[in-house]
């Protein structure tokens, strides 16, 4: 009976941790989007908007019994345990700050913020389910090795953006205490608003 509780211990991780890959490599795809608002900016956001307009009507049919080709499959596939028969919010909110960003901060600003997200907060959760064993209190369950990962991705990935490791170092601690937050998916709005923000103020001011 003992073996058995550990096989199907197993077996709900190994499912949990697919799910996260699955999800996170959506995630981190976003670093592509500075590219496209690079050169298309208007469009690339028009674009943007309308999948999540498209993706949150795919929600409220699915909720409703109906499903949509495509959509409703992937995000069951991605949907964590605390979504179950909810509308799954990450994709709006990862929508949201990524457009927000785009809009409040200039460029290369924008692309550290949304890199931000993209790196730091899709490798920490990765991370932790994979590596973390010691949990911050008070966090829902984050991890010491998610946090530390989550640094060390804003902190190299604003490097090379903006190649100032002073003000990358405190982005990243920045980003970092904002990921530690239980803060759900709220957290795919803030980090890159704040960390495309605080990166244009300070660096036009060092």
């Amino acid at each position: 009976m003992f073996c058995t509780r550990i096989g199907i211990d197993l077996k709900k991780h190994f499912i949990s941790l697919k799910k996260e890959v699955f999800r996170k490599t959506i995630h981190i795809c976003t670093a592509f989007v500075p590219l496209f608002i690079h050169f298309y900016k208007i469009p690339a956001i028009i674009c943007l908007v309308c999948a999540a307009v498209l993706y949150s009507i795919s929600e409220i049919l699915r909720l409703k019994g109906v499903c949509v080709p495509l959509i409703s499959s992937i995000t069951v596939a991605a949907a964590r345990k605390r979504d179950d028969n909810k509308f799954v919010l990450g994709p709006v909110t990862l929508v949201l700050g990524i457009v927000l960003c785009s809009i409040l901060w200039k460029e290369p600003f924008s692309t550290v913020g949304i890199f931000s997200l993209a790196f730091g907060d899709g490798l920490a959760s990765l991370a932790g389910k994979t590596f973390g064993r010691v949990e911050v209190p008070l966090t829902g369950g984050k991890t010491a090795a998610g946090s530390l990962t989550c640094f060390a991705a804003v902190f190299i990935s604003g490097f090379f953006v903006l190649n100032n490791s002073i003000l990358c170092f405190f982005l990243a601690l920045v980003a970092t205490l904002i990921e530690v937050l239980p803060l759900k998916d709220y957290d795919n709005v803030l980090i890159p608003v704040v960390i495309g923000g605080l990166s244009q103020l300070f660096y036009l001011h060092m």
